[in-house]
């Protein structure tokens, strides 16, 4: 079907790192008859290494960046600084056509941040990179299954700074995880905040920073509409909403959230970048340089990952 008969929003993949699992778990997910017919695919990789790893992109269109440069000593399963910079370029490519107009979401699949490192590059992830090239202030990580989400106040930063909590900061991931929940569906999300201390501080007995610090934020929340309530005990909370008493966790520092996220579902988790003017999901595991190459490599969460970005494409060009 012609391009302008289509109404499906068009997405924008990435192939992640040339050397990891992504070129396969791309290639095995547009094999999903189901999942391809959701949008609009438009690769963004090379056709090199995709011809490599399988070679069948079952009629989605690709973007063909050749950033990884000569072949001639390439392998799948080797960390290098090539494919670190490959990997990046490609998500700068597929920022550019989400800003551009192009495409009304990404899905990216894993690089590897010791890669791009390598190159030369500072790099912290995909979320601040993404935010970089948008221009924008400030984003935050989401981490959604089906079972449970969780977005969180802090991520890869040191466990003592995240501690030093920061009132406005808490209420913006709230505000931001709440609009990110209604582009999934969510009519009126129920949020519930996680203390920072154990037992939310118990009273004061372990410290005074969830009475000072988050409490405030939850009640500038609550004045806005928001249903959040809190601060609850990091170590029961993700339990109930698993069960179905909360749509959303909000989650202090990078580990709150992501060790039950993993637990409960780590084949389903998906990575959203919130906070950003364009909708990107992610798979959550890494490049698995080990089974590289090998056809091992379980392409569900990228599946999931591409799921997600339609549903929520969808949902935003139902609302303009």
């Amino acid at each position: 079907m012609p391009d302008h008969l289509d109404n499906r929003p068009a997405i924008a993949l990435t192939m992640g790192d040339p050397a990891g699992i992504g070129p396969e778990i791309v290639l095995k997910a547009l094999a999903d008859d189901a999942l391809r017919s959701l949008s609009r695919w438009i690769v963004v990789g090379d056709a090199r290494v995709l011809q490599m790893a399988g070679g069948n992109l079952h009629g989605a269109p690709l973007r063909d960046i050749r950033a990884l440069g000569g072949m001639e000593d390439f392998a799948f399963g080797k960390l290098d600084a090539r494919c670190g910079a490959a990997a990046v370029e490609y998500v700068r490519e597929a920022t550019g056509m989400c800003l551009r107009g192009e495409a009304d979401a990404m899905v990216t699949a894993p690089l590897n941040k010791e890669a791009v490192t390598l190159s030369g590059r500072p790099f912290s992830g995909h979320t601040e990179y993404i935010a970089e090239l948008c221009g924008a202030a400030e984003s935050r990580m989401l981490l959604a299954s089906e079972r449970l989400a969780t977005i969180h106040v802090t991520t890869h930063v040191a466990l003592r700074r995240a501690c030093e909590l920061d009132t406005a900061r808490i209420l913006r991931t709230i505000e931001l995880g709440n609009d990110a929940m209604k582009l999934l569906g969510f009519e009126r999300p129920r949020i519930a905040v996680c203390g920072l201390n154990p037992h939310a501080g118990e009273h004061g007995l372990f410290g005074d920073e969830d009475a000072q610090l988050i409490v405030p934020a939850i009640q500038a929340a609550q004045r806005q509409g928001i249903a959040c309530t809190g601060p609850h005990a990091g170590d029961t909370v993700f339990l109930q909403a698993s069960r179905g008493a909360y749509d959303l966790v909000v989650a202090m520092y990078h580990d709150q959230g992501h060790i039950p996220m993993k637990l409960v579902d780590f084949e389903g988790t998906v990575n959203i970048s919130v906070g950003i003017p364009v909708i990107r999901t992610s798979v959550d595991h890494g490049t698995a340089f080990d089974i590289a190459g090998r056809g091992q490599a379980d392409p569900r969460s990228m599946k999931q990952a591409m799921r997600m970005a339609a549903r929520m494409a969808e949902t935003r060009r139902r609302a303009r």
